[in-house]
């Protein structure tokens, strides 16, 4: 298993989290981005560029995972692919989607879209807050305790 990061979006507090939990978890975390990432020095953290152009992240992300990875992203059109090939995303808010949610969410999205292409003012999504940043690291937690076995070093 391994974890995936749409990271061109992904806040910072949230990588953090993650690298802390590849080194306790040693599980592999690699952030896909059009730009080159900071990661820190460990066997358990990397990152991959891609060219710059619109969702070329996002397909590099679900060319390359695997059924019972994790990816960490926003984007909710993405989410869907990645629980079609079941795999499992969970939002830097730590929302879950899942078989159940996804197409609710995508309905909800599209219609966002629509209300915003029709020149309404929706607004963006709140500033992450301390409690969705414990609800992220709860959610990770829960996620690796019960689909991760750690590699040895």
């Amino acid at each position: 298993m391994k974890i995936w990061v749409d990271a061109d979006a992904c806040p910072n507090v949230v990588r953090e989290i993650l690298f802390r939990a590849a080194d306790r978890a040693r599980v592999e975390v690699t952030l896909v981005a059009n730009q080159p990432q900071r990661v820190p020095a460990s066997k358990w953290v990397n990152s991959v560029q891609v060219a710059q152009g619109f969702d070329v992240a996002d397909n590099e992300i679900v060319q390359r995972l695997s059924a019972g990875d994790l990816v960490i992203t926003a984007d909710i059109p993405l989410a869907a692919e990645i629980v079609e090939k079941g795999a499992h995303a969970i939002n830097p808010r730590g929302e879950r989607y899942t078989e159940q949610n996804i197409r609710a969410r995508l309905n909800m999205r599209d219609f966002m879209e629509t209300l915003r292409a029709s020149g309404v003012q929706t607004g963006g999504p709140p500033t992450l807050n301390q409690t969705d940043r414990k609800r992220f690291a709860d959610q990770l937690d829960r996620f690796l305790a019960t689909h991760h076995r750690p590699q040895s070093d």
